[in-house]
């Protein structure tokens, strides 16, 4: 057997994901009526914040310490997700308290051995912006210890006793009334307590700490409860002649797609799942593989649009010297309820199979819309969203912040501004004329100023400056939003200049 085991040791942190360069942060809980520290991240930890601690002691000593408040459930949900994304590297996988298991037995050959596993599983987890320590050996017990407090990484087969020999006895997971015990007898290391005779040690530490002792040994097995695999939603093909450019291609693999995708719904509906999006393998006669992926706008399980999806798109399919197998498999799904379809049902038409033929002619990352955000800076006060909404997901609400409905915007804006060259007394009459791209307008009517500031967390000179707005109109009825850079009080600063900014 081997296991490796994953430690954590600022998950409760890290699994924020706060910007680079922000301030040190802490969780903090309730107990017995004070606020104290429950987990710490690294900045924290170097500045000598440590787990308990009250938080008035930790501001005593961080004045610019962030406190936020413990999410146990919120954890330990992000944990199993993150445990059941390490099942890529094998099909056992069970969450501890402050990591995870990993049961490699017969499995790291498929990553290039032990150490490379090792290596890969460290490197994506550092991505994550996760810090991560692990280990592998024969034990789960000895991989937790050497994981936490080894130096090496990986302990060779048989060497579980070696390797635990030197460490502390807190490696063994004993409980704090066994530890303290140990420590008035003058017991600090795991060869100390197994040199020790066992019957006057099980009377006075109990048999927990035997027992953790000889699962980390391998003298006793220690089972894990391991995370249940994922439901695979994929389907296979495989053809008794392969399919070549001789043969009528397209109607042929169009027929399978038809078949595996009614197959792979069937599965969709009994899972109460809709696919968002599919992924189509082709095995070649060479060993190779062409692939093609395509996304729905919204859940959906109706085996014909799907196929209408995949078959737009077998021109990019390279069929090599020959298809021998088809693979469609569901890489990304979502809850999806019975719907009424018989003559009583008034829901109206979706519009989700236009958006996915349209996605599938014009590309996926060319349809969108937009929603309103937070931001006083009027080409960031909008963000592009997939054009449909999921049904567990409620309808945005405009934020806090954003457009107010009393001062009009123009329906088009230009990204980025164009520069003007205007025509204006200072500091706050409009402009009596513009140029744009060597073409003079005169203008007729005008409304302003309206005056826009910059967000002050943001260091580009053009965010932080003042812009005062005007919504003019010209001779031939033309209108146009115009903003001037500067508040019209420092000519001589050379900061005021023109901008377009919206038409309409």
């Amino acid at each position: 057997m081997r296991v490796v085991s994953v430690w954590l040791p600022f998950w409760p942190t890290e699994r924020l994901r706060r910007p680079a360069g922000a301030r040190p942060c802490a969780t903090v809980i309730s107990e017995a009526g004070r606020r104290v520290l429950d987990a710490v991240d690294p900045a924290a930890r170097r500045l000598g914040l440590r787990p308990g601690m009250t938080l008035a002691a930790a501001q005593a000593v961080l004045t610019t310490l962030v406190p936020i408040p413990a999410d146990p459930a919120g954890e330990a949900e992000g944990l199993a997700r993150l445990a059941r994304w390490a099942l890529r590297y094998a099909p056992l996988v069970a969450p501890a308290a402050d990591g995870f298991w990993i049961d490699i037995t017969g499995a790291a050959h498929l990553a290039g051995g032990e150490a490379a596993l090792l290596a890969d599983l460290a490197a994506r987890l550092a991505r994550f912006g996760l810090t991560a320590r692990a280990a592998v050996a024969d034990t789960p017990g000895a991989a937790w210890a050497v994981a936490r407090y080894g130096e090496v990484g990986m302990v060779p087969p048989g060497g579980a006793a070696a390797a635990l020999a030197p460490l502390p006895v807190a490696a063994l997971r004993l409980d704090a009334p066994a530890l303290a015990l140990l420590e008035r007898l003058g017991v600090t290391r795991i060869a100390d307590l197994a040199a020790l005779p066992r019957a006057p040690l099980a009377r006075r530490l109990g048999a927990v700490a035997l027992r953790r002792l000889d699962q980390a040994l391998g003298h006793l097995a220690e089972p894990l409860s391991p995370l249940a695999p994922p439901v695979a939603l994929a389907a296979t093909r495989t053809f008794p002649e392969p399919l070549t450019e001789a043969a009528p291609l397209v109607p042929l693999l169009a027929d399978a797609i038809a078949a595996l995708s009614a197959t792979l719904c069937a599965r969709l509906e009994a899972a109460g799942l809709g696919a968002r999006r599919l992924a189509l393998r082709a095995e070649r006669l060479d060993g190779t593989e062409a692939r093609l992926t395509a996304g729905t706008a919204a859940a959906t399980r109706a085996a014909p649009h799907l196929a209408r999806l995949l078959v737009a798109r077998l021109e990019r399919l390279d069929p090599g010297q020959g298809i021998s197998a088809l693979h469609l498999a569901v890489i990304r799904a979502e809850p999806l309820a019975p719907e009424q379809t018989g003559l009583a049902a008034s829901s109206p038409p979706s519009l989700a199979p236009l958006l996915d033929r349209l996605a599938g002619r014009l590309g996926e990352g060319r349809i969108w819309r937009v929603a309103p955000t937070s931001s006083a800076v009027p080409e960031r006060a909008v963000r592009r969203i997939p054009p449909m909404i999921p049904p567990m997901i409620p309808p945005l609400a405009p934020p806090a912040g954003a457009w107010p409905a009393g001062l009009p915007r123009p329906p088009r804006l230009l990204t980025p501004p164009q520069p003007i060259e205007a025509l204006a007394l200072l500091p706050d009459r409009p402009p009596a004329a513009f140029v744009w791209r060597r073409r003079r307008f005169l203008v007729r009517r005008a409304d302003g100023p309206e005056r826009v500031r910059g967000e002050w967390w943001r260091r580009a000179a053009e965010t932080e400056a003042v812009r005062d707005y005007w919504r003019v109109e010209d001779a031939e009825g033309q209108r146009f939003w115009l903003y001037r850079r500067g508040d019209g009080m420092a000519a001589a600063s050379g900061d005021l200049c023109w901008f377009l900014h919206g038409i309409g």
